[in-house]
């Protein structure tokens, strides 16, 4: 009897609802890991090296706050932007173009060599270049997703065969100079509309407003960026991934022969060798931007990442570092930057 009363009192009186089981108190986030989960969303680290870099060259430099050194350094930031547009893109898909190089010298050939032949104007040759282009960047993105074959071949292969091309068109000649459109386009000294922007700048200010729509705000966008988050789970959900990596490419060779017209101009004097050096930048500045393979990443970042190593070289020059001073710091960077990002969870583990 005692037992069955002490069974009536534990149990719960009818119409009334049981207590609800505490919930665990999740502690506070420390400010280490507030600045971490904004380190993720903005290149919050990049921007302030930059700024720091910025003061210590403004600080040791004489005449570095100049209206003309500050044109400079937005002119050598706009080329290496403009030339890291396709590498942003072919890393957030998993590859990456060594093909960009090659198709820069295509590009600068065609306005210094191509853009005087009589009765073809100088817009003629450029989309006939620009076509050319496109049309082997796609081979080279079908090939890669085709065969799986890794890009770093392919597009090493197919640069070489731009510029070996190039080279059999021209006569074994790449030009003399930039016609004068060119040059005004590159210049320092150029105005935009009565201001005093260069025209390359105010360009590479609007390709990054739609490189940034493009990739967040429209469905191609999405695609892409879901084919480098997972491809097996992009192809389940009928996203066509080889006809990405085959736009992809196309596109970025396509952009790289554009930044070969600007590049033309700004350097003057054609030769085989002149788009080696942006294709490291471009590799670096989507790295320092914190763009991964296969992302997270962004266009926005990658042009952090341009700032902050157009930066440092400038001040490395002005203070009289040499070329092999250059790129050990600039390798160095690199190696830090990878050691940060290869701490964060992969993008297809957070879908």
């Amino acid at each position: 009897m005692m037992t069955t009363q002490r069974a009536d009192l534990a149990a719960p009186t009818p119409g009334t609802k049981p207590a609800a089981a505490t919930a665990p108190v999740r502690p506070e986030p420390s400010a280490g890991q507030r600045l971490l989960a904004l380190q993720r969303r903005f290149p919050l680290v990049q921007l302030l090296l930059t700024a720091a870099v910025f003061g210590w060259g403004a600080a040791t430099m004489p005449g570095f706050l100049e209206p003309t050194s500050l044109r400079s350094v937005l002119v050598l930031c706009a080329l290496t932007g403009l030339a890291a547009i396709g590498q942003t893109l072919v890393v957030l898909i998993r590859g990456i173009d060594l093909s960009l190089a090659g198709f820069i010298v295509a590009g600068a050939v065609t306005v210094t060599r191509f853009g005087d032949i009589p009765g073809v104007p100088v817009g003629v040759m450029l989309l006939l270049a620009l076509a050319c282009g496109a049309a082997a960047g796609g081979l080279v993105g079908y090939v890669c997703h085709r065969f799986g074959i890794n890009p770093i071949i392919v597009t090493l292969a197919a640069g070489s065969i731009a510029v070996g091309v190039t080279a059999v068109l021209s006569g074994g000649g790449f030009g003399a100079g930039a016609p004068a459109w060119a040059t005004r386009l590159s210049s320092p000294m150029s105005s935009t509309f009565g201001l005093p922007v260069p025209p390359v700048v105010v360009i590479w200010a609007g390709v990054i407003a739609a490189v940034s729509v493009l990739l967040h705000r429209t469905l191609p966008g999405r695609k892409l960026l879901a084919t480098g988050a997972s491809p097996v789970a992009a192809d389940l959900a009928h996203i066509s991934t080889r006809k990405v990596w085959i736009v992809v490419y196309a596109f970025s060779a396509a952009l790289a022969v554009l930044a070969g017209v600007v590049l033309a101009g700004f350097a003057g004097n054609v030769d085989n060798r002149l788009g080696n050096p942006y294709l490291f930048q471009s590799i670096a500045a989507v790295v320092l931007g914190g763009t991964a393979f296969g992302g997270p990443g962004s266009y926005t970042r990658t042009t952090v990442g341009v700032l902050l190593l157009t930066v440092v070289s400038t001040v490395l020059v002005g203070l009289g570092f040499s070329e092999a001073d250059q790129q050990i710091l600039n390798g160095l960077v690199i190696l830090a930057a990878l050691a940060v990002y290869g701490r964060e969870r992969r993008l297809r583990d957070q879908v």
